[in-house]
């Protein structure tokens, strides 16, 4: 199964969604704080410096900033914030299900190795 198809089956299940920005969308060359474009970046850059407004971040931050901007306004609106949710549903635990059986893998976490408390929606 492909990563795409992968991120699309699990947040299915989740109750969420996958959004794909289109392949050539340009998160790494586009200042997230200003808009400003650049003609070029090279792999190799690993800071993004804006010019025009002075922005220096990292250039997976500014890439990842820009998508989330993105995916925010191919959401459910344009208005900022028009896409964020707040997050809902039961309070889970760490602890695994009662009856899912024994680990089976060396080093595998336990629920007693978790050391937290049972929170609400998920009983004790």
């Amino acid at each position: 199964m492909s990563s795409p198809a992968r991120s699309a089956y699990k947040q299915t299940w989740r109750g969420g969604q996958v959004l794909l920005a289109d392949r050539w969308f340009a998160s790494s060359k586009t200042c997230s704080a200003c808009g400003t474009r650049k003609d070029a970046l090279l792999l190799t850059e690993r800071v993004y410096r804006c010019a025009p407004c002075g922005l220096v971040i990292d250039r997976d931050l500014n890439a990842a900033a820009n998508l989330a901007t993105w995916a925010e306004r191919h959401t459910s609106g344009t208005a900022p914030g028009a896409g964020a949710r707040q997050a809902d549903g039961p309070v889970t635990n760490a602890h695994r299900r009662d009856g899912s059986g024994p680990r089976t893998s060396a080093g595998e976490t336990s629920p007693e190795d978790v050391g937290t408390e049972p929170q609400a929606g998920h009983p004790a």
